[in-house]
């Protein structure tokens, strides 16, 4: 195949112009075929996915005289760990299998279990070694020959003599093959379990981001309020000490109290937090720890929040802002 180069050229008027690559080819009709494929698959991707670390998936095949049977297992964890459990048949493959499975995994506790079973093949899976049971007449007609008298073979004999059954046999590259495609099954339907899973954690978190905008939409209209039961409230307590209330003065112990009470920069922090999340939601891909940090700073913020309050609303918007958060981070502790 000729050699193909990429450049950032763009095609007015094409699907897709904006961000898609043009590739150039010295065959026109390859470079309208990559050209098309490039746009396709550019359009077709919304957003990547996001896979959780939990899930299961299994695979199995009948070989002649032999039963063999892969198994994937995966629970959250803080980085890779993959553990395989192989009968004494399949220990020189574990190498192999560790690499198959860390190339398609990223993080999780991931347990490869393999079973392989003698059976019998309805096919004729064991056979009768006729050699063997020639030499074996021929042996028994030497002794009654040299010493008459000696009782004959049995046909259960003959069969329990070593060497006489023969079974079905699977070379080490067959087996090792076979195996192979059976960790490919596993391997597609254990992505496939965990982005059905990763599909559902990134609906909860959607919409605990909607809660806690909620939650943030109560602080705004409280800070006015606040202000105005506080010059109310201090006036009061002056009238009562007998003097005579000072605008001047009311203003700056105003001043004084917004700056304490002020929760602007923490809700703005937290709406900015909330905002990164939808944002590394619909990237995809590996999102477990930035999001765990993402939650923490929420939760630091709602923290702060609590701290600054002086109003029971506003200290229920924080204990609610610190449920949501823990709710979000117990989800985000099973992406990968």
């Amino acid at each position: 195949m000729a050699f193909c180069r990429k450049s950032r050229a763009r095609r007015a008027g094409s699907p897709c112009a904006a961000g898609t690559e043009r590739i150039h080819c010295p065959d026109a009709s390859l470079r309208s075929k990559a050209e098309r494929a490039a746009r396709i698959a550019f359009c077709g991707i919304l957003y990547a996915m996001i896979l959780s670390m939990t899930g299961f998936a299994a695979a199995a095949a009948e070989l002649p005289g032999i039963s063999l049977a892969v198994e994937l297992r995966s629970v959250n964890h803080r980085y890779l760990d993959v553990t395989l459990k192989l009968p004494d048949e399949l220990r020189g493959l574990e190498a192999t299998l560790r690499e198959r499975i860390a190339a398609t995994q990223k993080r999780g506790k991931v347990e490869c279990r393999a079973a392989l079973q003698r059976t019998v093949s309805a096919t004729g899976g064991i056979a009768v070694n006729a050699d063997r049971v020639r030499q074996l007449g021929d042996a028994a007609a030497s002794v009654a020959a040299a010493i008459p008298g000696t009782p004959p073979l049995t046909t259960s004999d003959i069969l329990r003599w070593p060497g006489v059954m023969v079974e079905a046999s699977v070379s080490p590259e067959t087996l090792a093959e076979e195996v192979d495609s059976l960790l490919s099954q596993a391997l597609s339907e254990l992505t496939g379990a965990r982005a059905r899973e990763g599909a559902k954690l990134r609906a909860v978190l959607e919409e605990r981001c909607v809660d806690i905008e909620a939650q943030l939409k109560r602080v705004g209209p409280r800070i006015p309020a606040l202000h105005a039961a506080y010059m109310e409230k201090l006036g009061g307590r002056l009238r009562e000490a007998g003097l005579e209330p000072n605008d001047e003065r009311l203003k700056q112990e105003l001043a004084l109290f917004a700056t304490r009470i002020d929760v602007a920069e923490e809700v703005a922090r937290l709406a900015t937090h909330v905002a990164e999340i939808r944002r590394v939601l619909a990237q995809g891909g590996s999102v477990g720890k930035r999001l765990d940090f993402l939650a923490q700073e929420l939760h630091r913020e709602a923290n702060t929040l609590g701290s600054k309050s002086v109003d029971a609303e506003l200290s229920q918007v924080s204990l609610e802002l610190k449920v949501l958060i823990e709710q979000m981070r117990e989800q985000v502790q099973n992406l990968e």
